[in-house]
């Protein structure tokens, strides 16, 4: 066995080594802590690999590549002919003491954004299936796993490297062409590919839409009680946010003006979250004339505006609009799935290429997997087979909720209607009604949530009510839900 100098200053019997575990990495570890601590001051000279493989009793191929890698690291230098020392550090770490110091807690970056950031919460996260009475969620029980499947293992089979690189940043041309040709002659929004920029759902598009359009100190308006993650969005830009009322007809044309002049307005038209609420035509009509004369743009995100529970869906906002001052949001969240993290953002004509470039910065684009077998889905016709199946569900789903609430709460406490969507709003009178059932609520295992904490930015909403979501739970067990949430409100 070659000896190891002492003079080198390594001491191989302070190395532990325990067995199981790999051993290159253990030694690497530990070396590097003994420099940064500076028990292995600078230019001190290893010994060589042979020796030290021979004192630790493990391979010298071992510890080759632990001297290797930290040679890559700067940890260590060689000189031709001579060995391998201890690289002079920059700053050298405090020596080690018998007790690991506290770790030292950061301060947190002194910026506007990050101090905007402190002001939203996160919806609470549910794991698990859905169950009553969940928002924000569609019938992922009618998800087609198998058709998805077989759309996804024939994309492997078939792809080609060429298509595992980066793409366009405004999303895959086929799948823009399909949506721009769906909206046409679904939605009734005529539009092209080229104004279509694919989105990780429709947050992403509203964020991406608030970079573009707005400047700290904009004036924004808001629905109240509204989407309280969009005016975050909208928010985080520095713009000032006017909340502005709603009544039975959508947003108050009245209050928006008595606000004065503003950049941007914020509205769910087609199914106004979360009052359940559809804005009329003339309360449209008068919107878009409000923006012409303000200079002002429009953001419609059509949420839930494919379920309509009377009659056909509602043509979006922006088909109404000849000014193209409405930039459109939409999502496959509600019609697919909100994992799928799959949405749309159709901008005025020329205006996409800059949106796509701000996207592209961000994160590039949506992964070419998804947005394909999403193209086949649409193409092959899946797509408006599954619609037509999930909104059949989501009226079944609607009127079990309504006959069992009617039966077991009667007028006591009524629903709000709910003609579209896949959420109905019970209303109450005081904040302390709806902590109540709230509380109730999750104690008998429901998923309840108070419209005060949903209904936008904070001081959040100042009316009082229940959200509840009917979409992705089935009939039966909607009908048991509300029989355990009327036991529960009777004896509490």
């Amino acid at each position: 066995m070659e000896p190891i100098d002492a003079s080198l200053g390594l001491d191989a019997a302070g190395i532990a080594l325990l067995p199981g575990a790999e051993l290159g990495l253990q030694l690497h570890e530990q070396l590097k802590a003994r420099i940064l601590q500076g028990q292995l001051p600078a230019a001190l000279r290893l010994p060589t690999t042979r020796a030290l493989a021979e004192a630790l009793g493990i391979s010298r191929n071992t510890v080759v590549r632990v001297y290797e890698r930290l040679l890559s690291e700067g940890y260590l230098r060689t000189r031709t002919g001579d060995g391998t020392y201890v690289a002079a550090l920059r700053a050298a770490a405090p020596a080690a003491t018998a007790a690991a110091p506290e770790p030292m807690e950061l301060p947190p970056p002194d910026t506007p954004m990050w101090a905007r950031l402190q002001a939203f919460t996160p919806a609470r996260r549910l794991v698990g299936p859905p169950r009553a009475f969940r928002h924000g969620v569609p019938a992922l029980d009618l998800f087609p796993t198998e058709t998805w499947s077989r759309l996804l293992a024939r994309f492997w089979r078939r792809t080609d490297l060429q298509q595992l690189g980066y793409t366009e940043a405004a999303g895959l041309p086929r799948l823009r062409e399909l949506i721009a040709a769906y909206l046409s002659h679904s939605r009734g929004l005529v539009c092209t590919a080229e104004q279509v920029v694919v989105t990780g759902g429709a947050q992403q598009a509203i964020a991406l839409a608030a970079l573009a359009l707005l400047r700290p100190g904009d004036r924004v308006a808001i629905e109240s009680p509204g989407y309280r993650a969009a005016a975050a969005a909208l928010g985080l830009t520095g713009a000032d946010l006017l909340r502005v009322p709603v009544d039975a007809e959508g947003l108050q044309l009245a209050a928006l003006e008595a606000a004065g002049p503003c950049r941007l307005v914020h509205v769910t038209p087609s199914h106004q979250f979360p009052s359940c609420v559809a804005m009329s035509l003339p309360r449209r009509l008068e919107l878009l004339a409000w923006a012409r004369r303000h200079d002002a743009f429009v953001l419609e995100d059509d949420y839930d505006g494919e379920y309509r529970h009377t009659g056909l869906p509602l043509a979006p906002l922006a088909s109404l609009d000849p000014g193209q001052r409405t930039l459109y949001v939409g999502s496959f969240s509600k019609l697919l799935a909100p994992g799928l993290r799959l949405g749309y953002l159709v901008a005025p004509a020329g205006w996409a290429d800059t949106l796509a470039r701000l996207r592209g910065l961000l994160d590039r684009h949506s992964p070419i997997a998804e947005q394909t077998v999403l193209a086949d889905f649409i193409e092959q016709g899946h797509f408006l087979r599954h619609l037509r199946r999930a909104r059949r569900a989501a009226t079944q789903r609607r009127d079990a909720l309504l006959e069992a609430w009617q039966g077991n709460f009667g007028s006591t406490l009524p629903l709000a209607p709910s003609d579209a969507g896949l959420h109905a709003l019970l209303p109450l009178d005081e904040p302390a009604q709806e902590q109540r059932l709230v509380e109730l609520g999750r104690a008998a295992g429901l998923e309840l949530v108070g419209l005060r904490e949903v209904g936008g930015l904070p001081p959040h909403s100042s009316r009082a009510g229940i959200v509840l979501g009917f979409g992705a739970v089935e009939p039966t067990a909607l009908v048991d839900a509300v029989r355990t949430l009327s036991k529960a409100w009777r004896k509490g």
